[in-house]
Order: C-alpha cells, then structure tokens, then sequence
C-alpha cells in the first residue's frame, strides 16, 4: 500500500501542480510517510520538496512555497499507506464473522488499527497496541480514540474477544489516563454476558477514569442469519434494563435501538451531549429530528410531485414524523416505505446493510416521480451497494429514478430541491 492520489481538489495547489489521480506522494522533504498523521505533520511547513511517481512511471521533484498551514488538496485512497495493523480478535459478536460469501473483498477485512480510529473514528480494542505505538501516540500527543471495551472484566473480556491478550489489553486504558489521552468507549452489549451486573461494572470503572473519557455507547449485538452459534438478542426487557443502568452515568448514552426496542420515545437533544457517537447510532434519530425542525420548507411547488421516501426499520418512525410535515406542502407527497431485510435477517434493521434485492422487494408496486435514499447504503464515493450490484442494476429492476441524500442526518438536500421547484415550470 502506497499514498495514492485518489482525488485532487478543485482550486488546490495539488491541482496547479497538476497532481492528478493515480498519482503517488512517495515522499516529503525526503521523508516517506506510513500514514495520514505523517502527511499531515510533514505538510506544515512554508516550504515542501514533493517527489511524486506519476502514473505513468515518471518521478518529478516539486519545490512548493506556501501558507504554513496550507492544505495540498489531495485525498487519498486510504489514510494509512503501509500495511493496516489487523484485528487479532475473534469476537463472539463479530459481524464480519457472520457475513456470508460473495460480497464485497473490503467487508471482510477486520482492522484494528489506532491510526484508523484516530483519523477516520473507527473502533479499536487496544489488544494489539505495542509500546512503539505507545511512544508514538504519547509523543504526539494523538487523540482522541474511539475504543471497544465491552468490559472491564478481564476474565469476561478475554471470554468476549477470544484473545488471551484481551484483559491485558484493559491497562492501555490507564495508560490513556495517565498520559492524558481522550478516548470515547463502545460497550456491545450481549445479554447474559456483558448486560446486568457486569454492565455496572464496567461503567463504574469507566467512570474512573473521569475525563479521559469522553462518552461512553452501548449498542445491542447485531445478530445475521448467518450466524452459526447461539447469542441472545436484546429483548424488550434487556433494552429497559440497560436504558435504566446507564442512566445512573453521565455522559453514557444507548443507541437508538435501545429505545426502539423497549418501546420508549427516542430521548431529548440534551440525552446526547454533543452527538459525539452518531456513526455508532447513538442519537441519529433525534439529531435527524432536530435539523429537520431547522428548515424552512415551501409552502408550495410549481406542479405535483411524488417521492417515496426508501429507509430502514430504525429509522422509520423518524422518517414518518418527517414524511407527514412535508406532505403539508401543497402539490407533494411522499410515501415512507421501509426496507425489510430478508437478505441478513429480521433483526438487522439498519439502512447501511440494505442490499439491493431487498430495496427492489420493497418497492415493487410501488408509483414514484422519485425514490429518495440515504447516501449510507452505498460505499463511498461510489454507487455500489455491499452485495457488489450497483443503483444502475436498482435503475434497471425497478424502472424508478433515485435522489441520493449524501447528509444522513438531515433532509435539508431534498427540500433545497422542493424549494428549487417552486417557480419551476
């Protein structure tokens, strides 16, 4: 793996310098870089040398002058540029475990890399973490992290993850504390394993460590019907006892599914802080809600329009509530159909694993101007789902055109479009 050029902003010195994609940083300043944090450390300066190995072969040498903060503009095709540290684990709750054949080559990797986590906000479980990366994050002072503890009970731990490093691996937390290092904690939660007793363990234990950490998630385990050995799901009354543990802790939060499942109202704004765990599902819902109170919708469009508003069973509540406030506009409607997911099973219900037959079942028989989906059921920057078949393939099976809202949390795409159309004849 190398530092690739994947994309070369507009109007970026990158760009002026005729950078373009495909193109390889080999070094700057004849340092060659392992990741981002390097890039990015190396490119505060006025002055850069940049060797670049063009895609055609070709190596140039380029003399840069700039602002000391200045970005280049490129983006790379990964954020590290060597080998990506793997997950050494096997968890009794891996989803990558439960993941049939034929998909995508990227679901199946599993990393577990403190760079990763750092930059991007993936989750780390620490058991891998050598003393060189210690010395580097403390050096450097990087942070914060995102960690999956799960427990603080070693014994459990090592249970939970398969790994007899597992436990061990809790000191790493201490270590965070002592070298002041902020790091944000997941807890998936396993009924009859890390749920009750154990679940106040841990978070007392996270609770010492004060400010060192900064929120705490507890997301229920995700279950496929590919899974070949037995882990309870998270019932009704799991989901309220866990709601009623974590609220004894500041600034623990349960992800939607918790709420959703114990038949509760998704919580206020202020439940959730600063939303620092959205991309772990812990208050999507209500940050959706919240942003959609913010705009300002029309009071009418030029000539009618029908849109079916695609979404995931955890979402659809939300969506309806949103779906009814936009049918006050006069001349559009909109249908909320949620997506069942016959492909991985009835207990996932989340709109970043819908697959594209399951999309194409749902809307059969369905009549649309237009079908809006979140950009989340497709890979980045691409229009790919995770079964490898594209929107096109959706296009064709369905004859329906899509409207992709890239912003997951907000719906402010598609009224700038509603607003657009108010005058347009």
């Amino acid at each position: 793996m190398s530092a690739i050029v994947n994309k070369v902003l507009k109007g970026s010195i990158a760009e002026e310098l005729e950078i373009e994609q495909g193109d390889e940083i080999v070094s700057i300043d004849d340092n060659v870089m392992s990741d981002m944090i390097d890039y990015n450390f190396f490119c505060k300066a006025d002055f850069l040398t940049l060797e670049v190995k063009k895609k055609n072969g070709e190596t140039e040498v380029i003399e840069i002058e700039k602002d000391y903060d200045e970005d280049l503009g490129i983006v790379f095709e990964s954020a590290v540029f060597d080998r990506v540290k793997p997950c050494l684990n096997h968890c009794i709750f891996c989803f990558v475990d439960q993941q049939p054949k034929g998909l995508r080559e990227s679901l199946y990797v599993k990393d577990d890399d403190y760079r990763l986590s750092y930059l991007q906000g993936t989750y780390i479980t620490l058991t891998n973490l050598t003393e060189k990366d210690k010395d580097r994050i403390a050096k450097m002072h990087l942070g914060p992290f995102y960690v999956s503890v799960h427990t603080t009970n070693p014994e459990l731990r090592v249970k939970m993850l398969r790994n007899p490093n597992a436990g061990k691996s809790l000191e790493n937390l201490k270590w965070f504390r002592k070298h002041k290092i902020p790091f944000h904690a997941q807890i998936v939660l396993c009924p009859g394993l890390n749920d009750g007793e154990e679940l106040e363990r841990t978070l007392s234990d996270l609770a010492g460590l004060k400010n060192t950490v900064l929120s705490v998630a507890i997301v229920p385990v995700g279950i496929t019907q590919f899974r070949e050995e037995a882990i309870r799901q998270v019932d009704k009354n799991c989901a309220l006892q866990t709601i009623e543990i974590s609220s004894k802790y500041k600034k623990v939060c349960c992800s939607d599914e918790f709420f959703l499942i114990a038949g509760k109202p998704i919580p206020p704004a202020k439940y959730y802080g600063n939303f620092s765990q959205l991309e772990d599902g812990v208050g999507s819902i209500r940050y959706l809600l919240e942003n959609f109170k913010n705009l300002s919708l029309p009071d009418k469009i030029a000539k009618p329009l029908k849109v079916i508003l695609a979404t995931s069973f955890a979402a659809k509540s939300a969506i309806e509530e949103i779906s009814g406030k936009l049918n006050k506009i006069k001349n559009f409607s909109s249908e909320v159909v949620p997506v069942k997911s016959d492909y991985w099973g009835q207990d996932i219900t989340v709109a970043g694993l819908i697959t594209t037959e399951d999309l194409i079942s749902a809307l059969e028989g369905k009549d649309a101007d237009f079908v809006v989906i979140p950009s989340v059921m497709l890979r980045p920057y691409s229009e790919d789902f995770l079964d490898g078949k594209s929107l096109d393939y959706v296009r064709e099976k369905t004859s329906k055109k899509f409207f992709v809202v890239q912003n997951i949390y907000s719906m402010s795409e598609l009224v700038d479009y509603l607003k657009n159309q108010v005058n347009n004849i």
